[in-house]
């Protein structure tokens, strides 16, 4: 797992108030929305309000947006191809 995929997961953790899941519980290829996490549409606002603020990175339409979200590694992915805050 890659150091973007780990700070990842503690930051769903923490903004999503998953205070009964530790970080490698977290299956970075399992489902997000809809899966085992219990993430719903309100947290998707959350999640993609943390994505822009931290990494810079703007999901504005909801076929992106449902690509992106569909799995952890799927979003690590997604910034990692379009945050002008991480160095490549």
């Amino acid at each position: 797992m890659d150091d973007l995929t780990a700070k990842l997961k503690e930051k769903l953790i923490e903004i999503l108030n998953l205070t009964d899941v530790t970080p490698d519980e977290i299956d970075e290829n399992a489902q997000l929305v809809g899966g085992e996490l219990g993430i719903d549409s309100i947290d998707v606002l959350e999640m993609v309000v943390m994505v822009e603020k931290d990494y810079g990175v703007v999901i504005n339409n909801k076929e992106i947006g449902e690509k992106v979200f569909s799995t952890l590694a799927a979003l690590s992915n997604y910034i990692s191809e379009n945050s002008p805050n991480l160095s490549s």
